[in-house]
This record gives C-alpha cells, sequence and structure tokens, in this order.
C-alpha cells in the first residue's frame, strides 16, 4: 500500500463522509489543538524527542569549538535546554546569550557558535515551549505568556550564576530580550536585536493599501484558531517533505556545512513537536503576524543606559523602519543600526561570516 494512499486513507477516516467543512473543521479541531492526542501522535507524525535530539546533534556536528550541553532546571518543574562554550583565556568576559527566533532552536546558531565562542563565552538556550526545552501549558493571555517567556529567562540566568550578560535574539527572541531587559536592566550590558519580531503597531491603513480577496478572509477566519505551524502536523507523514519543498532555501544557507537534509529535518522535528511555545507566539500575535503588546509602545521603559544594535538584512521583507523609530526615542542612548548586504530575514545564516565579524564588533565594546 503506498504512502499516499494510506495518507489519504487516515484523512478519509478522520473526516467522515459528512460535509467537507463541518468535517474538517471537526478533524483540525480533534487534532490541532494545543496537543495532540498522545496515542496518535508517534504514527502520525514521524517524530519523537529521540529523533529530534538526533537532528540537532547533526546540526551542531560540524562545530569545532568543545561545548557542554544541559538541562538548566527552573523553578514550576521545567528546564531549558543550553549550549555552552566557555574556553578558559575568555571566562572572565561578559557572555553572549543567544535567544533564537520562532520555530527555530539552538542548532540553526551552527554557523556563528566557533566564531563567536573565541573571545567570550557564549551560551545558547532553547527558550521555553521551542526545541529541547520543556513544553508546558501557556497562558492565553498575551502579557503573561510573555512573562512566562521573560521569567523563563530569569530563572536560567540566576540558575546559570551570570550576573550580567549581552543578549543578542533574533525575531522573537529579539522582542524577548528587550521585554527581558525592560524589566531587568542591571543584567544587560548590551542588546543585539537581529531582525526582530513584534516592535510596530498594526497599521490601521493594511487592508485598504492591499485589498485581501474575500476567499483568502474566509480562509483564514476558519483557520485563526489554531497554531502557525498546525499544517505541518496536519499532513503527518509528508511532512519532512512538505518543509523541503517550501523551504528550500535552508539548505542553501547551510550549504558549506551540509549537502544533504540535515537542517530541513531539524527544522522539521522542532516544529511538530507539543506546540507549546508555538501557542504561546499565537496568544502573542494578532492576523497577519503583528504583536498584540508592540515594543514600541515600551521602549520608554527601557533604561537610556542599555546600549541596543539592531541588525537587518539588505533583502529582508521585515520592515527597518522600526530600527530607525528606535533610534528617534533614544536620543541620549546608544542605537546602531547595521545592514548586511546579501542578507535575508535569516541574516545570521545567509551571511554568516560578515554576521558574526559585526557581532564581534559590537562585543569588543563590553568587558
Amino acid at each position: 500500500m503506498s504512502l499516499k494512499f494510506r495518507v489519504v486513507q487516515r484523512m478519509r477516516s478522520a473526516v467522515g463522509s459528512h460535509g467537507l467543512v463541518r468535517s474538517m473543521w471537526g478533524y483540525v479541531d480533534s487534532t490541532l489543538k494545543w496537543c495532540w492526542i498522545p496515542g496518535w501522535l508517534p504514527p502520525w507524525c514521524p517524530t519523537s524527542e529521540i529523533q529530534l535530539q538526533a537532528a540537532e546533534d547533526m546540526m551542531l556536528r560540524c562545530v569545532n569549538s568543545s561545548f557542554s550541553k544541559l538541562y538548566v532546571h527552573i523553578p514550576g518543574g521545567n528546564q531549558l535546554w543550553t549550549l555552552i562554550f566557555s574556553g578558559v583565556g575568555v571566562k572572565d568576559k561578559t557572555p553572549v546569550v543567544l535567544l533564537h527566533g520562532f520555530g527555530a532552536g539552538v542548532g540553526l546558531w551552527a554557523q556563528n557558535l566557533d566564531a563567536l565562542s573565541r573571545r567570550r563565552p557564549v551560551f545558547a538556550l532553547d527558550l521555553l515551549g521551542f526545541g529541547q526545552s520543556s513544553r508546558p501549558v501557556f497562558s492565553s493571555d498575551a502579557r503573561e505568556a510573555e512573562d512566562q517567556f521573560v521569567e523563563s529567562i530569569e530563572q536560567w540566568r540566576a540558575k546559570m550564576g551570570l550576573e550580567s550578560m549581552i543578549l543578542l535574539g533574533h525575531n522573537l527572541g529579539g522582542y524577548l530580550a528587550v521585554s527581558y531587559s525592560i524589566k531587568y536592566p542591571d543584567r544587560v550590558k548590551h542588546i543585539v536585536l537581529v531582525e526582530p519580531w513584534g516592535f510596530p503597531e498594526r497599521p490601521d491603513t493594511e487592508e485598504s493599501d492591499r485589498p485581501i480577496p474575500v476567499w483568502i478572509k474566509a480562509l483564514g477566519a476558519m483557520f485563526s484558531p489554531f497554531n502557525p505551524l498546525a499544517g505541518l502536523r496536519l499532513v503527518g507523514p509528508l511532512g519532512p517533505t512538505l518543509v523541503q519543498t517550501l523551504r528550500p532555501d535552508f539548505r542553501r544557507k547551510f550549504s558549506s556545512m551540509f549537502s544533504d537534509n540535515t537542517v530541513s529535518e531539524y527544522i522539521y522535528h522542532l516544529n511538530v513537536q507539543t506546540p507549546s511555545g508555538e501557542t504561546a507566539f499565537k496568544n502573542m500575535s494578532v492576523p497577519r503576524g503583528w504583536a498584540k503588546r508592540p515594543m514600541m509602545q515600551r521602549m520608554e521603559r527601557l533604561p537610556p543606559e542599555v546600549p541596543i544594535t539592531i541588525i537587518y538584512g539588505s533583502r529582508s521583507s521585515v520592515d527597518s523602519n522600526s530600527g530607525s523609530g528606535v533610534k528617534e526615542m533614544r536620543p541620549l542612548s546608544h542605537v546602531e543600526i547595521i545592514t548586511i548586504r546579501g542578507a535575508g530575514h535569516y541574516v545570521y545564516a545567509d551571511q554568516p561570516d560578515d554576521f558574526n565579524q559585526r557581532v564581534l564588533q559590537v562585543c569588543d565594546k563590553v568587558d
């Protein structure tokens, strides 16, 4: 029996023979809420925690520096998966703490870890709800979900015994880096934001400027209660192929390290586990990816003594106007905006050498 036939049979058995819309809604509702039916996930989505760990190990096999990895236990019974790079000659330097973006994990820093760890300690952690870290139930309230992320970072810092740090965050990690720094400014020596998510307010004229077809609005309304990556889990065993087909660019980004599907396999296993952080992100967002609590509305609460560097890719679709807005809002503070040519949203993977050099130059200004 072919794989395609088995998938179709599984879908038919799930939706039954009633009306398509009603049946699909019931199917999606029963399978794509914040968690899956435990007995159903393994045969439907070919993944497991062990497979995720193996995929991460494959991502890190080209990292030459020595490092350790461990689960850091924090209150609430949770644990954050952490990579530690701390050579003998750099232990007294302020460490760089890497916070990945939505749907990512520590393995995607593979092209940056060697270079960044030559001059100071580097810590890379899977955010709560992502990667190999614990995947708890987050609050459905945007403010409370954000606080859960922030407090987990602070609890991790305290457990690791770090007095202060350079926080480098990409995408969602950048948003959380600023949120953390507003609450715990004394713990942050410098913020490096890489293509940060969630800064601008949703424009009032968005729909009038770019009309959206009615059928797309209807589909959006139908699937709005569900998580952003629910479709990846919905297709079950076709998921790995779907990632390879829809995101062939990730293979190119890491072509200097891998010639196979190592990256797409890692991304797949990252994002078909229990969607904990994914659900939190959805609850912190409004349709089309805008933040419910835009960070620009809170930048004045960040003490002026905290310096910021913002890095954008010249080919990214992310609007860099937020960076200029931050600079205008903080005339008495250090705010530097860097644009890396030839890079898209994943700056650190698109142009890793240029990115690493720019970050090292920023960090050299910190003890």
